[in-house]
């Protein structure tokens, strides 16, 4: 700034210095950083010396200091020690006004306060203030001229409200994203602590001793990494205790990641699993991360495992065995840590037998085998099972429900093939036909679904029968035995559906389903 002989030079340094300033502020959103750099271009280019950053702060009604460039080399960046009052110093003159001030003599100012023992007194200083959109201060940025001339105090000041009007927008920016960011982490550890109590050990329910063996296993296998392998019918609550394993072990605060296998073909399963490179098939116009990198330091949970060919059995067993595995289309090898939990209501022993499913595999996911128990084994277990279902109903209903001692005698004397899904689904369809809040006996429904009883082998078609079975027998015999009555009904009644409906204590419009979903081909006699 030495040679610095006209105020035209001066101002095209200053828009040279302009365009360098602004590519400090926009490098990054640590304005206490980029200031920092901004104040060193300021003092070595720009005949702007020992510059500071102040912003105000609300809840203490002062101006703290974040940023400082100090002449011996020792640039203070966020020292909150130094801060000034209202009114105190120069710098405290912005939470009273928000106009730029310009002193001419610094020896003659009473108010000035120079804590940072960096000023001349024999030049002038400038100090203008940062705003908001709304005209109010949120910060003050100061300055001393090289020059005392008023006409280069002039150009100098008009610059200095330049670079703060941009230090005040990337001030701004960086509370907007901090504020964003303090409640997107309030929002996370919010859903934690809900996603925990949910599945807590208090939320599993049940006294019986199977259910009590399941819980202490719960328990103890959260505390390791080892794969579990849930096993069970349909509708026993595979997926509740995969949840309680993981939210109650080491991995809870990292991603939880399910994936139905019986739900995919073969070739979208690996990719949904392992992800996939750009190109890798068509359709494939981006890269993609499979559950597996998701789930990195994590757990997965992947239900009806038994579903699988044994083709991707082989390719699973890798990830099992390894951690490690290929995308789709790529070459590289991608190594995650995650735990795995697996669930089937299949028989696998019988499928290994069968060779429908890989015997290594069954190895490496029968670490920690569970066995849930159907609920018409633990029928003791349907009162608390019914009252922490009301209670959760209770609070999405946001009414009060209740439930007699009838009710739940029926729900006592129900086999359950659905089992606890089963029950869920009748105690919530018995609460929307109860107005009153309290269910009743005359609100338990079933699924019309009565199960036909088999004939003896080797009696004659025509000479079987059909018997009616009560609700607790509902859903007895595999569908397979319950085509073949239908059929042998029609058949003895010359396939007319009324008579075979009326054989086996259907309506006709119960037959008529049947025949339907069991693709019977009626003939015509």
């Amino acid at each position: 700034m030495n040679d610095i002989h006209s105020i035209a030079q001066m101002e095209h340094l200053l828009l040279t210095s302009m365009y360098e300033i602004s590519r400090e502020l926009n490098s990054s959103l640590n304005y206490c950083e980029s200031t920092s750099r901004v104040l060193r271009i300021l003092h070595e280019e720009c005949g702007l010396l020992c510059g500071i950053l102040a912003i105000k702060d609300v809840a203490r009604n002062i101006m703290l200091v974040k940023s400082v460039h100090s002449p011996y080399g020792e640039n203070s960046s966020v020292d909150t020690n130094v801060s000034y009052k209202a009114g105190e110093g120069i710098i405290g003159e912005f939470l009273l006004q928000n106009s730029t001030i310009v002193i001419r003599d610094l020896s003659r100012d009473m108010r000035f306060a120079n804590k940072l023992a960096l000023y001349d007194y024999t030049k002038p200083f400038i100090c203008v203030p940062l705003k908001d959109a709304a005209n109010h201060t949120i910060g003050a940025l100061s300055a001393q001229p090289l020059y005392s001339s008023d006409d280069y105090i002039s150009v100098l000041c008009r610059f200095l409200e330049m670079i703060a009007s941009l230090i005040a927008k990337n001030v701004l920016l960086a509370h907007q994203v901090e504020n964003k960011q303090v409640q997107l982490q309030k929002e996370r550890d919010g859903l934690r602590r809900k996603v925990r109590n949910n599945y807590s050990f208090d939320n599993l329910v049940g006294h019986t001793q199977a259910m009590r063996q399941i819980f202490e296993q719960v328990r103890l296998v959260a505390k390791w990494d080892s794969t579990v392998l849930l096993r069970g019918e349909s509708g026993t609550g595979k997926e509740v205790i995969a949840n309680a394993i993981h939210y109650n072990s080491s991995r809870a605060s990292n991603a939880f990641v399910k994936l139905n296998c019986a739900a995919l073909p073969d070739n979208l399963l690996e990719s949904e699993l392992f992800g996939h490179e750009k190109g890798a098939f068509t359709g494939a116009v981006k890269q993609r991360k499979g559950r597996f990198e998701m789930a990195h330091n994590g757990t997965i949970f992947l239900d009806e495992i038994g579903e699988t060919s044994p083709a991707f059995q082989a390719k699973l067993l890798r990830v099992i065995q390894e951690q490690e595995f290929e995308r789709v289309g790529g070459v590289d090898t991608i190594s995650v840590d995650v735990r795995i939990i697996a669930a089937t209501n299949r028989n696998l022993e019988a499928e290994v037998a069968n060779d429908s499913f890989r015997e290594d595999l069954y190895y490496r996911l029968n670490v920690m085998p569970m066995q849930l128990p159907p609920l018409r084994e633990r029928l003791p277990d349907i009162p608390d099972l019914v009252d922490f279902m009301i209670n959760n109903l209770s609070k999405k209903q946001k009414r009060k429900l209740s439930i007699t001692d009838a009710a739940l005698r029926v729900l006592m004397s129900h086999s359950w093939p659905g089992n606890v899904r089963e029950l869920q689904n009748t105690i919530e369809r018995a609460a929307i036909l109860t107005e009153s809040g309290v269910i009743d006996q005359n609100v338990i429904s079933f699924p019309d679904k009565p199960s036909i009883s088999m004939p003896h082998a080797g009696q004659p078609p025509q000479q079987r029968s059909a018997v009616h079975q009560p609700v607790t027998e509902l859903g007895r015999f595999a569908p397979v035995d319950e085509r073949q009555a239908v059929i042998d009904a029609l058949e003895q009644t010359g396939w007319v559906k009324a008579k075979a409906a009326r054989l086996l204590n259907m309506t006709p419009r119960q037959i008529a389903y049947r025949i339907q979903i069991m693709n019977i081909d009626m003939k015509q006699l």
